[in-house]
């Protein structure tokens, strides 16, 4: 493999530049790994035709003993930004929580776990933001991630950036887990 090639591979990744570490079991009744995203979640906010902005239900288990929170996350590393897109972010959710029900990121947060709270994301609303991969813009690998921490609280609050919080759980992060689906714009 050439420099580029490994380049290139790394790049589709958003977590080959981070210390490695421990994956576990996460599974969803309503997406799939390795398949496209479903029409409920694409985005009804960025005009996607059938999109309904609806968060997966997602499950896990078999992460480490020592986790205290988790993070869960939806990102497209190949949104036209230079920077990616992140679609969902929820914070602080408590270790003894294994599981996220479908349409837990609505922006009322009713669904979501005493404690746990939702950035922003680059949408800018505080819920989850569907698919809305750009026509002839190829195939965009969602990563949606369950990420264990160390720490009760990620130390931040609402007004994060998703970046900033990848950068404030960096050292606190023990283990992680994701699905990917890659997904193609409708042209």
């Amino acid at each position: 493999m050439s420099h580029a090639q490994a380049t290139t591979s790394a790049a589709t990744n958003p977590y080959a530049y981070l210390p490695a570490v421990p994956s576990f079991q996460l599974s969803s009744e309503t997406v799939a790994g390795g398949q496209p995203l479903p029409i409920a979640q694409w985005s009804r906010l960025f005009g996607v035709p059938g999109g309904e902005d609806i968060s997966p239900q997602l499950s896990w288990s078999g992460f480490p003993a020592e986790t205290k929170s988790f993070i869960v996350s939806m990102y497209d590393p190949q949104a036209p930004t230079g920077s990616g897109f992140w679609h969902w972010v929820v914070a602080d959710i408590p270790a003894l929580v294994t599981s996220l029900p479908a349409g837990a990121g609505a922006a009322d947060a009713s669904n979501l776990p005493g404690g746990a709270f939702q950035l922003a994301g680059d949408a800018g609303a505080h819920q989850f933001v569907g698919a809305a991969p750009p026509p002839n813009s190829g195939i965009h690998n969602y990563y949606i991630t369950v990420t264990a921490l160390d720490v009760d609280k990620s130390g931040l609050d609402q007004n994060a950036s998703a970046a900033y919080m990848g950068f404030a759980i960096a050292g606190h992060t023990i283990a992680r887990a994701f699905l990917v689906c890659p997904t193609a714009a409708t042209e």
